[in-house]
């Protein structure tokens, strides 16, 4: 079902989630609206790759009121509307398989396991790739393929699932400058087209012309919401330079079983528990 423009991609109201007994992010209310592009940014430690997880079902929900796509996140069922990039990308070379057969693999949900592909589901793959920039090498094996070039390979499976959302962690982290910049201008395309985004990350220089929000985590809680224009003074307040106060890696804790919820494949690894 279409969202519509007036209804936001994510609402959260006094949000928490967490693992077991443990909470570790409470209070968060943050909104989503389609067309925006949020860059999620925090220490680490700080509860953002949990609360990513929370949207993404992944951690459990310990309180508030979570919005998806307008539906409530326990009766959310249309997962892949939230196309995600993970950050740990491992196209196995011991796998043979093309870029168009990957990209590919994000069309599965949308047609029954007996159907083979049809002629929508290749023209989807195609667009897909041409996104990222990569329809001179649709036929190349991704074990050719630079990291930047690999990491390109999932965004185009996450747009061939047709999202109302990407939700990226770290899409430009591990690669060199000159892959980062090239990732940075796949995401500056994708926002021309109006194309929504979440992004976890700290290479906030390679998109400061595409971010349109930046969302700050501290603690388990939100303690920044606004423009760009607003981080730095948000920054200068605090007494940090920019980029100083919140850079951040990965939270430590790991989900087992990420690749079955998330509809991967042998290309992708399974993330084993961590908890701390």
């Amino acid at each position: 079902m279409p969202v519509s423009a007036a209804t936001p991609l994510i609402d959260l109201r006094s949000a928490a989630f967490g693992y077991a007994d443990r909470t570790v992010v409470s209070g968060v209310d943050l909104t989503v609206h389609p067309g925006e592009v949020v860059a999620l940014l925090g220490p680490n430690g700080s509860g953002k790759s949990t609360l990513v997880r929370g949207l993404l079902g992944l951690t459990e929900q310990h309180g508030g009121e979570v919005l998806l796509l307008g539906t409530p996140r326990d009766r959310f069922r249309e997962h892949t509307r939230l196309g995600y990039v993970p950050q740990r990308h491992s196209l196995s070379a011991a796998v043979r398989a093309t870029v168009a057969e990957i990209v590919a693999v994000g069309r599965l949900p949308h047609r029954p396991w007996w159907r083979p592909t049809g002629r929508e589901d290749r023209a989807v793959v195609a667009q897909s790739i041409e996104a990222v920039g990569l329809a001179d090498r649709a036929d190349e094996e991704v074990a050719s393929l630079s990291g930047g070039q690999q990491r390109r390979v999932l965004i185009a499976r996450a747009l061939a699932g047709r999202p109302d959302l990407l939700v990226m962690d770290e899409p430009t982290a591990g690669v060199d400058h000159a892959s980062q910049l090239a990732l940075a201008d796949v995401l500056r395309r994708l926002a021309a087209d109006g194309t929504s985004m979440l992004v976890v990350t700290h290479e906030l220089d390679a998109l400061a012309d595409v971010v349109t929000r930046i969302v700050c985590m501290d603690a388990g809680h939100v303690d920044f919401d606004g423009t760009p224009a607003e981080y730095g003074a948000h920054l200068a307040a605090r007494g940090h330079g920019p980029g100083s106060g919140h850079h951040h890696d990965d939270d430590p804790v790991d989900l087992p079983g990420v690749r079955r919820v998330l509809g991967g494949g042998p290309l992708d690894p399974t993330q084993e528990a961590a908890r701390d």
